[in-house]
């Protein structure tokens, strides 16, 4: 295409890699390192842990701590680990959708990009825009409708629960698309267990729609003004959310022929 519109098509410089972790969200680049961990024979530099989002330390796989384990998970240590914040210059075209944000924003008079935007990193070639659920609405229709951003596709809407003990363990996470500038982009919004409600995005990107459905139904987020926020996935009177780190490990015990199969781990131990 040509015109005012074009945007020249850089591919971003790679930042140094965090050290990223199956406890966390991804992290930012040009951090420093600081701590080690020990983990098997060698040995593990973490950043430091500071920003909005937490992580949480895990031990093997599961859960299962009270039989044996032939799987060799039971050995598996990842240390606590939450994204820092990266700071300017982010790289490649990171700083130009910044830009171009923060502008459109002003523009409409509304929040600025601080105030919608609690965090950004960047790790891996991808930039996370942690939300203000509060603007999560506005901003997305931002990055859809402004002429020199054209996210105009959302691919997709999930859950994340971190667990207990981790603040704001439940994350909604929206991944976007600019068709036009072969751009993406991660939003991510931060919930409370007792205060799980999001911003409905149905209005903005219809394709939200059976996304945010599977996103309650697992995890039972609850995502205001959608318009029929039913059970996607589980039948319409099951209790619980299946995806939730405080559903029973295994689901529940299954009938099966007039037997009952019991969840997973409670149907053999290893000694």
């Amino acid at each position: 295409m040509s015109g005012e519109d074009e945007k020249p098509r850089t591919t971003p410089e790679t930042p140094g890699t965090g050290a990223g972790g199956a406890s966390g969200p991804t992290g930012a680049s040009n951090v420093s390192s600081a701590g080690a961990v020990a983990f098997g024979p060698q040995e593990i530099r973490r950043p430091d842990v500071s920003g909005a989002v937490a992580g949480r330390a895990r031990e093997g796989m599961f859960g299962v701590t009270d039989s044996g384990d032939t799987s060799g998970f039971s050995g598996l240590r990842l240390p606590a680990y939450s994204p820092p914040p990266a700071e300017r210059p982010y790289g490649g075209w990171f700083d130009e959708v910044a830009d171009e944000t923060t502008a459109a924003l002003a523009d409409d008079g509304g929040a600025d990009f601080a105030t919608c935007v609690q965090q950004v990193t960047v790790d891996r070639g991808e930039m996370t825009w942690y939300v203000d659920r509060e603007h999560l609405v506005r901003l997305a229709r931002t990055l859809r409708d402004d002429p020199a951003l054209r996210f105009e596709f959302c691919s997709g809407v999930s859950g994340v629960d971190y667990g207990d003990g981790v603040p704001q363990q439940l994350h909604v996470v929206v991944h976007l698309l600019s068709m036009t500038y072969r751009r993406r982009l991660r939003l991510e919004v931060a919930l409370d267990v007792a205060d799980a409600h999001c911003p409905s995005l149905v209005e903005v990107y219809p394709t939200a729609d059976w996304h945010e459905r599977e996103t309650w139904d697992m995890f039972g987020i609850v995502f205001d003004g959608h318009p029929s926020l039913t059970r996607i996935l589980m039948p319409d009177d099951w209790n619980g959310h299946p995806q939730r780190k405080s559903y029973p490990l295994g689901g529940i015990p299954v009938e099966y022929h007039d037997a009952e199969i019991p969840p997973p781990d409670q149907r053999r131990a290893y000694t």
